[in-house]
């Protein structure tokens, strides 16, 4: 890997690992959303700020993973499935099929749904979705 690409990796990793660090604190203090209640727009904020940060960490996490292919393979997927098989080859992700779900969660969330379909979001968010990335996190540390 020449020079140039080597910085671009680093800094490419850089802004995912934190990215996912905003997101982990958002996880820490955040309560689990109850749909049977009626929230202020205050009350929703940590809410809010948690599906951002996902978004984000997701977003940024994926333009990662095309540098890391670039610098690795000399080479980018023509689509994200193909990118995210890459990864998961590399063991750099779990499973293609989470992200994508990971992905699309985003044009859910902003959309108006349910307090219901809300709290099934946050719980993922919460739950495996944000454990993914937080296992992201450390493989970029690793690294």
């Amino acid at each position: 890997m020449n020079k140039d690409m080597d910085i671009l990796l680093k800094q490419a990793a850089q802004k995912a690992h934190d990215a996912i660090e905003l997101l982990e604190a958002s996880l820490k203090s955040i309560n689990h959303y109850d749909p049977s209640r009626d929230y202020s727009p205050k009350e929703r904020e940590p809410f809010d700020a948690m599906s951002d940060r996902f978004i984000r960490a997701v977003e940024i996490s994926i333009k990662y993973f095309r540098t890391y292919e670039l610098a690795q393979y000399a080479e980018n997927s023509d689509t994200l499935r193909d990118l995210l098989n890459r990864m998961e080859k590399a063991e750099l992700i779990s499973a293609t099929q989470r992200w994508m779900e990971m992905r699309d969660i985003r044009n859910r969330i902003v959309h108006d749904y349910l307090p219901g379909e809300l709290k099934e979001f946050y719980n993922l968010i919460c739950g495996e979705y944000g454990q993914e990335l937080l296992q992201l996190k450390k493989m970029i540390s690793e690294r």
